[in-house]
């Protein structure tokens, strides 16, 4: 069965096997990996079945064509329920789904980067071409008119590499004071001059969603024409980002006692915030333990995480939930984030993110996504053997000395103060 995993995950052997032999021994033989297999075949031929197919006799080029043709269809029931027009433009769809978003019950505030902390920085070191491709004459004007998160957006997308490297280097010096509680923000900008600067980015990226974890804010692109599959695409992109920013706001949350603050911030904008923790050898992502206590929430330990991390903070929303919310037929894609059927040695992914980003990209079979169901099949395989008591205590005393040793030092500094 870890031949199946490995497959799946297209992961390199005979590393994959080892590390899995790693954990299974440091786990107690828990058939971790047996487990998930097994579950992932028996719901996958469920799905097949569901789509009309046979679950003994479908090839990977069938299931492709079917899933396609289901997400079409989801993609009407979703337009209707938003109250979408059917002769509505791509940015009138967009505009829908951020107010879809910003209506949601979403969960709790996160640790953002203050405005006026952020306006600051951009003063310091201005972002001329992004000043001139929006027509503005003076950064003053600029900082008025367009908010915070946009002005990232477009420093992203025009601003030379060097210069973005310089503009974070400003972060090294942010304090926790430079932050704040507040509710995530959907940014849509779409007047001509964005579209115009959007357009090239997102015919690269193939997506028209950004995110800034350190401002909290999530940018929705404008597009000049509307593609297929837009709506369900946008609002499931723009729902996993939000996930980012609460995995970064508890993460930076706990790094306020550390005298590295801001390098810490600044690290964690551009890469995966990873901790200290492992397990059998393999290190344990922030995400992965922000994921474990939204799902385990009896598995909360005070101790290792408060004053600055509670309950609460531990959040995360499923995409897919989101969607069966919305209208009783969406529901065909819950939990299939790790669903996938094998084909000729390699995967093809039922998770819903793949199959909108493959569809609304009109890509061929052989050039089909599937990014999100191996990211989604490796965490969930490492959820599992952190769910063992073993390996769980092995990373509480793990992340508990990562905290405590800064938090100590802290302290003595403070009694070192004449």
């Amino acid at each position: 069965m870890t031949r199946f995993l490995s497959e799946a995950l297209g992961a390199a052997e005979p590393a994959f096997s080892q590390s899995i032999q790693q954990l299974e021994q440091a786990a107690g033989r828990p058939s971790a990996d047996i487990r998930l297999s097994a579950e992932i075949t028996q719901r996958m031929r469920a799905k097949v079945a569901e789509l009309g197919l046979d679950p003994k006799d479908t090839t990977g080029p069938e299931l492709y064509q079917a899933l396609h043709e289901r997400l079409k269809s989801d993609e009407a029931t979703l337009r209707h329920a938003l109250n979408i027009r059917e002769d509505a433009s791509a940015n009138d769809i967009i505009q829908r789904v951020q107010q879809f978003l910003e209506k949601m019950d979403n969960p709790g505030k996160v640790l953002a980067l203050k405005n006026s902390v952020a306006k600051r920085l951009l003063k310091k070191k201005i972002p001329r071409v992004v000043m001139k491709r929006l027509g503005y004459r003076s950064a003053d004007s600029m900082l008025k008119h367009e908010s915070v998160p946009t002005l990232y957006a477009a420093v992203l997308m025009v601003e030379a590499e060097n210069w973005q490297h310089g503009f974070r280097e400003q972060y090294v010096k942010l304090a926790p004071s430079d932050f704040e509680m507040r509710a995530i923000t959907i940014a849509h900008p779409k007047s001509k001059r964005w579209l115009a600067l959007a357009e090239t980015f997102v015919a690269s990226a193939r997506h028209n969603v950004l995110t800034f974890p350190e401002l909290g804010s999530v940018v929705l692109l404008p597009l000049p024409d509307t593609v297929a599959g837009l709506a369900i695409t946008t609002l499931l992109l723009a729902l996993e980002e939000m996930n980012g920013i609460r995995s970064h706001s508890t993460y930076v949350k706990l790094q306020q006692v550390k005298p590295d603050f801001g390098r810490l911030v600044q690290d964690s904008t551009v890469r995966e915030p990873l901790t200290t923790a492992t397990l059998a050898g393999q290190v344990v992502p922030w995400r992965m333990i922000q994921q474990y206590y939204a799902r385990a929430t009896t598995a909360y330990h005070p101790e290792v995480f408060e004053p600055h991390v509670q309950p609460e903070d531990m959040q995360w929303l499923v995409g897919e939930q989101v969607l069966a919310s919305i209208a009783p037929s969406l529901r065909f894609w819950e939990d299939t984030q790790c669903l996938g059927l094998l084909h000729e040695g390699v995967i093809v992914s039922c998770n819903v993110l793949d199959v909108a980003l493959s569809y609304c990209n009109h890509l061929s079979f052989a050039d089909r996504i599937v990014h999100f169901v191996r990211d989604s099949v490796w965490r969930e395989l490492m959820i599992r053997y952190l769910n063992q008591d073993n390996l769980e205590r092995a990373v509480h005393q793990q992340l508990s000395l990562e905290l405590e040793r800064p938090l100590a030092l802290a302290e003595q500094e403070a009694y070192n103060e004449p």
